[in-house]
């Protein structure tokens, strides 16, 4: 891999981390505490949460073709401002109403820069090779957690959340920002390419079977990042456990992905993503089986599943479909994942309540409903990555 490439990967993923960690990172660690502020329920706060992940899911086609058009890297660089503006105003906010716009706000930065935008813009650079810098970039921002938690809790602790959100503003601008822009410029497609018409793309058989794929892969993800805890402890872990299992998701997810990089990486995207759907079922088996005890086991499982299924929701559409028309492609196929990463936390929610540890038969059922779409899919449709991309 060439310099340039490497740099590319690497200021890009350093940007996605700050990007993650200081949005959908942000309310783990800030939503208490800026609830009680505004004297309103914590559950205010979440509304609004998902709220702004639904607005980035139906940004999702638009930003895409915009992508498609004119390249990533001013999209991207668009996305810091928008960011910085938000989190700004979030920390100015004294009333749930300009809580509520601003996370509003802060929903047209995600879908201007976070993981959709940045795969379409690495299949605008490096076109049908892009599958190695996609899981590149990964790598490095599935530590956003691991770097966002701290330094919101740091921040809180030390300055307060108003002050963080302002921090937080201020490193999209003197830190994201420049780290975008380093991006190279991409040229536009030639005007008989009808770069300036949008693009028919048939919502068909393929198309619907990975939108339904990857919406009810991340429904299970989003669920499990806000419910993890209770759903082990149902099980009979102990907080300290629960706990410990909640930090093993992000390292399983970075060692599948480095996984993914060296020894999958040369077979279709499609046999990970199959592989991957069926991890959290079988760390379900694991919990049922021997009880809160394995609750470790349980988060790795899935940790690793949805490390590659991340990769994935980037690499099997250029596997399948190509790089034209690449990132709207992402866009389409994205927004119902969104939309269900939005609503999971809640439905799940209501969910463990009356089905106690019996809510990972659904989260495993989903888990199995996706594997299913993913083995309709026509083999004959997908196309083989170039050797290239497999020696990345």
């Amino acid at each position: 891999m060439d310099r340039g490439r490497l740099g590319v990967i690497a200021a890009l993923g350093a940007a996605q981390t700050l990007a993650w960690g200081s949005s959908y990172y942000l309310p783990a660690i800030l939503a208490g505490p800026i609830a009680r502020d505004l004297g309103i329920s914590s559950n205010w706060f979440f509304a609004a949460f998902s709220a702004s992940l639904v607005v980035s899911g139906l940004l999702g086609p638009r930003v895409g073709r915009q992508i498609d058009r004119v390249g990533g890297r001013h999209v991207l660089c668009a996305s810091n401002v928008v960011f910085a503006a938000g989190l700004a105003l979030l920390g100015a906010s004294m009333s749930v109403w300009t809580m509520s716009m601003t996370w509003l706000l802060l929903g047209i930065g995600m879908g201007l820069g976070l993981y959709d935008a940045a795969f379409g813009t690495l299949g605008r650079i490096y076109g049908s090779d892009a599958r190695g810098a996609i899981t590149g970039i990964t790598l490095i921002a599935g530590f956003a957690s691991t770097v966002g938690w701290p330094l919101s809790s740091l921040g809180l602790q030390t300055v307060g959340w108003r002050e963080t959100c302002f921090g937080w503003a201020i490193a999209h601008i003197v830190i994201g920002l420049p780290l975008n822009l380093m991006l190279p410029r991409t040229e536009r497609p030639p005007a008989s390419e009808g770069s300036t018409v949008k693009p028919h793309i048939p919502i068909d058989r393929i198309m619907v079977l990975l939108s339904f794929a990857f919406a009810a892969a991340w429904t299970v993800t989003s669920a499990m990042a806000a419910h993890l805890p209770r759903i082990v402890e149902a099980f009979g872990a102990t907080p300290a456990q629960a706990v410990f299992a909640g930090m093993m998701i992000g390292p399983a997810q970075v060692a599948a992905r480095i996984v993914q990089a060296s020894l999958l990486n040369r077979f279709h995207p499609l046999v990970s993503t199959r592989l991957a759907c069926l991890t959290h079922p079988i760390g379900a088996c694991v919990i049922g089986l021997f009880g809160g005890g394995a609750a470790a086991a349980f988060a790795l499982l899935h940790g690793a599943g949805n490390g590659i299924l991340t990769i994935a929701r980037g690499t099997l559409p250029l596997a399948i479909f190509g790089p034209k028309n690449y990132a709207y492609r992402l866009g389409l196929i994205g927004a119902p994942s969104r939309i269900c990463q939005a609503l999971a936390p809640l439905g799940f929610g209501l969910l463990i309540e009356p089905m106690g540890r019996g809510v990972v038969v659904v989260s495993a059922g989903l888990s199995l409903s996706a594997l299913f779409a993913l083995i309709l899919l026509p083999q004959a449709r997908t196309e083989v990555l170039p050797s290239s991309a497999a020696a990345e």
